[in-house]
């Protein structure tokens, strides 16, 4: 199967830039956002060689039957996507301790 082109809505990258602020913020080190956006960057190549393999864990829940969660490895965070036929819509990128429902329910009005 051909990768398929990530892109990601504001939310999304508002999400990605506001964890990575956080994690620099806890650890003051530029290792923290480092380490985030490499395991940010693996996350996504997976999901875009393999967009199928994802949960669909909160797409009932949420009424949205094409979405898909991908969990980090090494960070406590989703990434939320639809595949579409010719790229990844990424949608949110969440920390787990989050509402999830309540957050994906404010990026599906966006």
């Amino acid at each position: 199967m051909k990768a398929k082109h990530v892109v990601p809505r504001r939310l999304a990258q508002q999400d990605i830039d506001e964890a990575i602020r956080h994690d620099s913020e806890v650890d003051a080190s530029a290792e923290a956002a480092q380490g985030l956006m490499d395991d940010l960057e693996r996350s996504l190549f997976h999901i875009r060689r393999n967009p199928g393999t994802g949960s669909n864990r909160y797409a009932h829940e949420l009424n949205l039957p094409s979405l898909k969660s991908w969990p980090l490895t090494r960070y406590p965070y989703l990434v939320f996507y639809v595949e579409r036929p010719d790229h990844i819509d990424v949608w949110r990128v969440l920390h787990g301790q989050r509402d999830i429902p309540a957050w994906m329910r404010e990026a599906a009005g966006a």
